[in-house]
């Protein structure tokens, strides 16, 4: 991959993108990854808008770009990635995927729910475009919702730290106030009170609203887990994007204490390995999987619309055991997995 710089407020065009007086107003960072320079694959020509963090999140933004990568390589097509900072303003967005449309490229994926509003409102204007968004429904005809039972893996994840905390106390990091996160801390909750109902469950958010800052603050992440720990807290589960890298970083400095990764295998992320020994398990979102079916489907002439969910028992969400911290505890793992895909247990979506 090669890094360009981010936009200055001349803003620096390229042949394969022109960006507008509305994207230099914006903090976008662009990115160019293709088979040949960026536009001359002889495949599909894939815009990928990130969500803020980008590639090299460790977590949600990454998995979006791995199935990216390898529908890419498959297809052999080019790439052009824009990344949101979290000063985004919803024109910013709108211009961001407008930029893409303009410049040929179908199909367009914006990875996170904040593009909701943008992908409606530009879909419309590019009515031949296929847009795929993840982790929001939108309405317009030429769009792929990708979204997954986040509650449900929460679960199980939820079920797994009330089987290994050894105070009693656990926590929850929520990157920003949301509905989306509020996903997370639901099943998460549930997971551990239908285990064990004495147990304590803190919860703490990073963000409010519109500010998108707490998936993308590090020190943030880390002050809070530090605040946990030092509460009395051995467990504590991110749902933060790049700011859950600071909390895995403070649980590794408290022994035996553990920290539950999300969105991607934490465990075998490189940039986390050193911290590794602490990460119990991650809940694993495979929008890697979401991405290339969609880019898949333009590229076979049959795009998928509508709302398409990647549920638990479609291996949408998962645990991941890597590191067999959890191996002890997995018979009682698949029998609430079980329990969830049978509808015996129903997984509450909000707190």
């Amino acid at each position: 991959m090669r890094r360009v710089a981010k936009l200055s407020a001349a803003c620096i065009a390229t042949a394969a993108l022109a960006l507008s007086a509305t994207a230099c107003g914006s903090t976008s960072s662009e990115n160019d990854k293709s088979s040949g320079s960026s536009g001359d694959g002889k495949g599909v020509k894939i815009g990928l808008a990130f969500d803020v963090g980008g590639r090299g999140d460790h977590s949600f933004n990454d998995s979006a770009a791995r199935g990216t990568d390898k529908a890419s390589k498959e297809f052999d097509g080019s790439v052009k990635e824009l990344t949101a900072k979290s000063s985004d303003t919803e024109a910013d967005r709108e211009q961001r995927l407008s930029d893409l449309a303009d410049a040929g490229y179908n199909p367009i994926v914006a990875v996170g729910y904040a593009y909701a509003t943008s992908v409606d409102k530009v879909a419309a204007k590019y009515p031949k475009t296929s847009f795929g968004i993840v982790d929001s429904v939108v309405k317009a005809k030429n769009a792929d919702s990708i979204t997954f039972t986040e509650e449900q893996g929460s679960y199980l994840a939820g079920v797994a730290a009330a089987l290994k905390t050894k105070t009693q106390h656990v926590g929850f990091i929520g990157g920003v106030d949301v509905p989306l996160i509020k996903k997370f801390q639901a099943g998460y909750v549930q997971g551990v009170k239908d285990t064990n109902s004495k147990i304590k469950v803190d919860v703490q958010y990073l963000s409010h609203g519109s500010d998108t800052s707490g998936f993308a603050s590090p020190d943030k992440g880390k002050e809070a887990a530090q605040g946990m720990l030092d509460n009395g807290a051995d467990i504590v589960y991110s749902a933060a994007g790049s700011s859950g890298n600071g909390a895995i970083e403070a649980v590794n400095g408290k022994k035996g204490a553990w920290a539950i990764g999300v969105d991607s295998d934490q465990y075998n992320i490189p940039g986390l390995a050193k911290y590794k020994s602490s990460i119990l398990t991650s809940v694993v979102k495979n929008v890697d999987v979401g991405v290339y079916d969609f880019i898949k489907s333009v590229h076979d002439g049959k795009p998928l619309t509508g709302n398409n969910v990647y549920s638990l028992a479609k291996n949408g969400v998962s645990l991941a055991t890597s590191g067999g911290f959890i191996n002890d505890i997995q018979p009682k793992l698949d029998a609430a997995k079980k329990k969830i895909v049978d509808g015996s247990v129903k997984v509450k979506t909000t707190p």
